[in-house]
């Protein structure tokens, strides 16, 4: 089993039902020290950093996520919840992140577009691989993926699986020892994204 961690933000419903589709459980956590009794866990997540990070600071999940990660117990972060894993994000202002991943999360550039694109970033997109994950086990660079984002993370490339093109190359699948972020929906890309779950839950 695994803790999909509730804060009140995205529709978890959609990720429930496809970690079953894999043959897998999850269990909502909503308090803090509920998440000690799991090895593995998913931060999900839809809308504004700031609002995120506060409600995981007023209940103490964001504590309990820090500890979770420290332990070297594996964390999974989708769309918002991959960006709540970095230091800090620019989005309605400067917010604090978990500081899990070192980086930043940044409104994408349309300066840097070589031709007009809008932003939010929606719809089907590749990622070519970067380094080898265990979230990519079974897929290649070109495989696609639905995203929904108007923000991205900037790290080092260390840290990047994944990267993904739109108007520029940015970190779509990144890692950090048992720390995962993914920028797309899994839940929301047919079987390409069932397999990154499965990959993640059973290993």
């Amino acid at each position: 089993m695994v803790a999909l961690i509730d804060y009140k933000i995205g529709n978890l419903q959609s990720v429930i039902n496809a970690i079953e589709k894999v043959g897998q459980k999850a269990i909502l956590v909503r308090e803090p020290q509920e998440l000690k009794k799991y090895e593995k866990a998913i931060l999900p997540g839809v809308g504004a950093f700031g609002d995120a990070m506060k409600f995981l600071n007023q209940n103490g999940m964001s504590d309990a996520i820090r500890e979770f990660a420290d332990e070297g117990k594996m964390l999974l972060g989708i769309c918002l919840g991959m960006q709540l894993l970095f230091d800090k994000s620019s989005e309605f202002g400067s917010n604090k992140g978990l500081g899990l991943i070192e980086g930043e999360v940044i409104e994408f550039d349309k300066k840097r577009f070589k031709t007009p694109l809008k932003v939010p970033h929606m719809g089907w997109n590749s990622f070519d691989i970067r380094q080898e994950s265990l979230l990519l086990k079974g897929l290649k660079s070109g495989t696609y993926l639905y995203f929904v984002h108007s923000f991205h993370a900037v790290c080092d490339e260390k840290y990047i699986a994944a990267s993904t093109k739109y108007g520029y190359d940015f970190p779509s699948v990144v890692q950090k020892g048992s720390i995962y972020g993914f920028q797309p929906h899994p839940e929301k890309s047919h079987e390409n994204g069932l397999k990154i779950l499965k990959n993640f839950m059973e290993s």
